[in-house]
């Protein structure tokens, strides 16, 4: 039993609130638009209780991986990598890993498998390299001895032997949080098509590919990666190399102040590497997540990782010798064609000045893009030998797209509010603890405070935001302050609160 100290101040709706942080619950998840993957996400929903749209991003980044490989989709701007990036804001105890494990674990396991039989090919390509790399040296160890004909002779040979024994490629199709180099040496010996997945996105986010020195090289190169160009590489000693017909799916699983502070990073806006991402930070569900009515569907789990394994066992399109993939054109059928320029009009119209998007071009210019990245995604989930997408599946993407661009406007205006807050809890703090007067006009703010405010217009909204939680109280037009009548000024209120 809770016990409540008789000296405890009661709650005095008069005294100064606390300035919030408050951010707008967001729509639900439509998950029914992910057609054939809606089943195992629900599966996965229903056992751990998370909010739904973890493990629906999780299933979109995996089948995106799985499938980018064998096409890409025809969009209005034209054929685009089905390469999906995905940003998921969710707290401690949301259970992000728990999402995502079973959604993984097929993957999981054929990379496992794989590089097990990779052992075996390496021990068979480290003696094939011995045997070439000692014929070799036989050869140009005799034309070094020999002259004119001997030499000839011995680049005859050379070019008989052959060119230097490839290694193996690596079987990994995932990484956590690789540099740049790496992801490109990975590239390079390894699979053409890949993924970034992390449940703990900020190891990335705040890594080495990441920090000052690398962050906008890396930035760079998974912008070209999204939109399927070339990998150019230039490094002293080593010379330029391209990498043509890669792709990179990527899934970030971060942490709200993680998220923040690279939300808030100029460069990750203003490169265009933001509104690649399909964000979204759900409602959390703990404190509902009730063992009663948690319920399990094995069959939706094993459905989905056969199909998994299937699509991971089928040898995607790529020259033999450059690994470069060889995709096909998915091709959008006529009702699809016509629901994504319907769709691309709308969110158009919305970008002009005073319209719902007028202050994210980034995100509403690739939004129906990303429509038809989805729509491509579960076209070839369902069908990997598919020839075109349908209107149902170019509704659901439409309808995914939709809801990410939603999250991405209303985490924006809680960015936005979020710096309001913030100037305005520096100007809380500045009156109580550094200004010695009883009064505050506009006018004193803007030559005397804190500098985020010393611009009129942020001066007032600061100002507004504490008489709105009752922190300043105005005065009367013609009150005297200092000796003189002011049109506009407001008396302090001393209070106990902070923000929170």
């Amino acid at each position: 039993m809770m016990h409540v100290h008789a000296t405890e101040t009661p709650f005095n709706p008069e005294a100064p609130q606390p300035l919030l942080r408050e951010i707008a619950d967001g729509a639900d998840y439509p998950v029914q638009a992910l057609g054939p993957l809606a089943d195992v996400v629900q599966a996965v929903q229903g056992m751990t209780q998370a909010p739904l749209a973890i493990p629906g991003a999780s299933a979109l980044a995996v089948a995106s991986l799985a499938v980018q490989g064998f096409a890409d989709v025809e969009t209005l701007g034209g054929a685009r990598a089905l390469s999906l990036y995905l940003l998921t804001i969710a707290g401690s105890g949301e259970r992000k890993s728990s999402c995502d494990a079973p959604l993984m674990a097929a993957l999981r396991t054929f990379e496992r498998e794989r590089s097990e039989a990779q052992r075996d090919d390496t021990q068979s390509w480290i003696n094939a390299h011995a045997i070439w790399k000692g014929e070799r040296d036989r050869i140009l160890n005799e034309a070094k001895r020999g002259k004119g004909e001997k030499k000839t002779a011995a680049r005859a040979d050379l070019d008989a032997l052959g060119g230097e024994p490839a290694a193996p490629p690596s079987a990994d199709r995932t990484v956590t949080e690789p540099t740049f180099e790496g992801l490109t040496r990975l590239f390079a010996m390894g699979q053409p098509s890949l993924g970034i997945f992390s449940d703990e996105g900020g190891q990335f986010l705040g890594g080495h590919a990441m920090n000052s020195e690398n962050r906008q090289k890396t930035l760079a190169a998974l912008n070209d990666l999204w939109m399927g160009n070339p990998i150019r590489r230039t490094r002293s000693g080593d010379g330029h190399s391209t990498l043509f017909g890669r792709r990179l799916a990527v899934h970030l699983m971060v942490q709200p102040g993680v998220a923040r502070a690279f939300m808030s990073d100029p460069m990750a806006a203003d490169t265009g590497f933001l509104p690649r991402f399909l964000i979204c930070e759900p409602r959390s569900t703990i404190g509902a997540r009730l063992h009663g009515t948690m319920r399990r569907d094995e069959s939706a789990l094993d459905r989905f990782g056969t199909r998994l394994r299937d699509i991971l066992e089928t040898e995607m399109p790529m020259d033999s010798d450059t690994r470069e993939l060889q995709p096909r054109t998915l091709a959008l059928s006529d009702g699809a064609r016509a629901l994504l320029i319907r769709y691309a009009d709308t969110v158009e119209a919305a970008q002009a000045p005073g319209g719902d998007l007028h202050r994210l071009p980034g995100y509403a210019s690739k939004s129906a893009e990303q429509a038809a990245r989805i729509a491509g995604v579960l076209t070839l989930w369902r069908n990997l030998h598919a020839n075109d997408v349908t209107p149902v599946d170019m509704g659901n993407g439409i309808a995914l797209a939709q809801f990410h661009l939603s999250e991405a406007v209303r985490l924006a205006d809680a960015a936005t509010v979020s710096q309001e807050i913030d100037r305005a809890e520096a100007l809380r703090k500045w009156l109580l603890d550094g200004w010695g007067e009883p009064e505050i006009m506009v006018r004193d703010v803007v030559r005397l405070g804190p500098n985020p405010l010393r611009e009129s217009p942020k001066a007032r909204a600061a100002l507004a935001l504490l008489e709105r939680h009752g922190w300043i109280a105005p005065l009367d037009p013609g009150t005297l302050v200092r000796g003189r009548a002011r049109a506009e000024s407001w008396r302090i209120v001393n209070g106990g609160a902070h923000v929170v």
